[in-house]
């Protein structure tokens, strides 16, 4: 190698012409005429060829007086530094003739392949005096100053894409580089990179004199050298918002509960980048129920969760009320906590290897770790073009043995989600024994391709595996291809929960802060049904849940599955009502009204909730009558702000006039004690949600 490197070098060196004497005296030519001009002189002629004492000194004292003139003095100091440049090697260098690019090969930051480098040097490199590198047939184009070129490992320089074909002058050559120097390049370039890239970095290193003349490095890539920007494939699970109901037509809304967040994450992503959130991705219920409210918490002896009704005019309608439905999920003691069986079921994938996906994944997964306890056991799952088990069960106190099988994950592949839920499932069971909760947390951007990538297949494959007693909760990592539709099918058939993690402090809340309501279940299949008084109310909406719309017989069906309410959990539901007579209603009243029993009562509607004990088949019922008292309190306050927010997002056509401006300050007004600085981010999103929308 060290042969053929000088060889190179002499070939190199022997490429750079002599000087150019004649274009030396061309220049020398150029600057006296440009003095000549200065003093005044009309032909071409030099003074100084005037013969004779008198014209001698005539020619002398012209020469002096235009010499000692303004323009003169710097005219004389430039010819005076020509003289002495012309002098020094530097000079010289700049007074020759251009020389072609001298090519070095030194160290790379990224990866150019030896394949790469073979092709491009089985042609002949060469250059023009005064025209750049070129591409023929299409492939790298390479254009730099009459400089010296180097490889360097320098983060400012332009990337250039080297692939198969040669090098072609755009004029007649001046200086070759052989088969053999580019043999020996190509081995160099290959010892100390990977085959599997041609990219590299090309920067320029300029002499100081030669830095006067150079100009700044042009690349100009062939169109087949672009890399297209990477489709946006992101696909949402909603529907089109709730229609006004007519009271005496349709009394009854029955849905399951939602104690989701990925909507809310998904929205602040949005914004955060600069961009409002496609309304698709706007699930009101889950930005509600993204925060923690101080609502009324059961006693011990009564149902794992608590109802509270309350009702009051609606901020953007003085002619319509609200009526706010809350639970609040009992918080067991931590030492009457069962055991955990974990299963980390990672994707890894090739559209994992994002800084916002496997790595920040692996982040959150660590600050999770430190909530568990000694008797909890984890597993790792990871699934691409095949699944495979990363860690058997383990104790949590193995916490090194755990995060060195976390950190060996690497991204690559396509996404075999179906292989991966299979040998899951398969985990948890065989880590299950009784009166311990078995929960699989699935990571992913939810881009399934292999297997099962239907979300109506993978349904029928979770709701088929709920049996066993192994809750799945799904987190989401990344933008560009999530597929919430694929997760929230997941999450919502598998009795768990779906989250969204676009930052290490979303990461914090989900698996540290709300850890227990995540992981450990107090009731299920937890659904709500409200039937409304026509003789008190003439209209209503819900206000998202969509896509937990249930039918009124679901609501009795114990074979039903519904939503999980975890422990600590809250939820919130919000009913915009038109009364009796207001001017806010907007259907007519029919003309055949039938009588209704309810006449005379003052009794809004009636709440009925059923769910079932952890473990138990049969559900249980809870029943409350809607009535006006309450009040707008704080709590109820900010989700009422909140629900705004999500209604200007994803569609306003209720709201009137009612702004952002609006929302803003009712959240600000409402924003309580703020613990975790929650709502305070919320009013600032609203502020960026303002400006973009503008």
């Amino acid at each position: 190698m060290t042969d053929d490197l000088d060889d190179l070098k002499s070939l190199l060196d022997a490429a750079t012409p002599r000087p150019d004497a004649a274009r030396r005296a061309e220049n020398l030519a150029l600057a006296q005429r440009n003095f000549d001009a200065l003093q005044g002189s009309r032909d071409e002629a030099r003074p100084t060829a005037v013969t004779g004492p008198k014209g001698l000194w005539t020619g002398v004292k012209t020469m002096m007086n235009a010499m000692t003139s303004k323009g003169g003095l710097t005219a004389t100091t430039a010819l005076v530094a020509c003289g002495f440049l012309i002098l020094t090697p530097q000079g010289q260098d700049l007074l020759r003739p251009p020389s072609p690019p001298q090519i070095t090969m030194t160290e790379f930051d990224g990866a150019l392949g030896s394949t790469a480098v073979e092709e491009a040097s089985a042609g002949e490199l060469r250059a023009s005096d005064d025209a750049p590198l070129a591409s023929a047939g299409g492939d790298a184009v390479l254009k730099t100053p009459e400089a010296d070129v180097a490889f360097e490992n320098f983060s400012d320089a332009p990337e250039v894409v080297v692939s198969g074909g040669a090098l072609e002058p755009s004029t007649p050559p001046q200086a070759e580089i052989t088969e053999r120097a580019s043999a020996a390049l190509g081995a160099e370039v290959a010892k100390n990179t990977a085959p599997s890239t041609s990219r590299t970095r090309i920067t320029q290193q300029v002499a100081p004199a030669q830095a006067l003349l150079a100009a700044p490095a042009v690349v100009a890539p062939s169109d087949d050298q672009f890399v297209a920007p990477v489709p946006d494939t992101e696909a949402f699970a909603n529907a089109d918002s709730n229609p006004l109901q007519i009271a005496a037509e349709t009394p009854v809304s029955t849905f399951s509960i939602d104690v989701d967040t990925a909507s809310y994450a998904v929205v602040r992503s949005s914004l955060m980048r600069g961009q409002l959130p496609p309304s698709e991705a706007v699930r009101i219920e889950e930005m509600i129920n993204y925060f923690p409210y101080d609502y009324a918490a059961p006693d011990a002896h009564e149902a794992p969760f608590r109802p509270t009704v309350s009702t009051f005019q609606t901020p953007w309608n003085a002619d319509t009320q609200l009526v706010h439905i809350a639970l609040q999920g009992r918080v067991p003691a931590i030492a009457d906590r069962p055991p955990l069986n974990l299963v980390f079921l990672i994707d890894t994938s090739g559209s994992m290897d994002d800084p916002t996906k496997l790595p920040l994944l692996k982040q959150s997964f660590r600050l999770m770790l430190d909530q568990l306890r000694p008797e909890d056991q984890v597993a790792i799952v990871e699934y691409a073009g095949s699944a495979g088990q990363v860690l058997a069960p383990t104790a949590a106190s193995e916490r090194a043995a755990i995060l060195r099988a976390m950190q060996s994950l690497g991204a690559g592949g396509s996404t075999n989600g179906q292989g991966g839920l299979e040998q899951a499932y398969s985990v948890a069971e065989s880590m299950a024994d009784n009166g311990e909760v078995s929960r699989i947390i699935l990571a992913t951007d939810g881009d399934f391709n292999v297997g099962l990538s239907d979300p109506n297949a993978l349904t029928d494959f979770i709701a088929d595996k709920r049996a066993t007693g192994t809750y799945l909760s799904v987190l989401g990592f990344g933008r560009g291809n999530l597929d919430d539709a694929t997760m929230q099918a997941l999450a919502q058939n598998g009795n768990g929960t779906a989250a969204y993690i676009d930052t290490l402090s979303e990461a914090q809340k989900v698996l540290v802060d709300q850890l227990s309501g995540a992981l450990f279940p107090i009731a299920g299949d937890v659904k709500v049904q409200v039937e409304f008084n026509p003789a008190q109310i003439a209209e209503y909406r819900l206000i998202g849940y969509e896509t937990r719309a249930l039918r009124r017989e679901d609501f009795n069906n114990d074979a039903v599955d519904a939503g999980e309410l975890g422990a600590g959990h809250a939820v919130t539901a919000i009913y915009e009502v038109t009364p009796v007579g207001s001017p806010a209603q907007l259907s007519d009243p029919l003309r055949y009204a039938p009588r209704t029993a309810a006449v005379g009562s003052d009794e809004l509607g009636f709440l009925k909730l059923r769910y079932k004990a952890p473990g138990e088949a049969v559900s249980q019922l809870i029943e409350v009558p809607i009535m006006h008292h309450g009040g707008l309190g704080s709590e109820a306050g900010f989700a009422t702000a909140i629900a705004g927010f999500g209604q200007l997002l994803r569609n306003p056509q209720y709201l009137g006039d009612w702004d952002y401006d609006d929302a803003i300050a009712l959240a600000t007004a409402n924003r309580g004690e703020d613990a975790f600085g929650y709502r305070t981010e919320a009013v600032q999103l609203m502020r960026l949600a303002q400006s973009l929308s503008q």
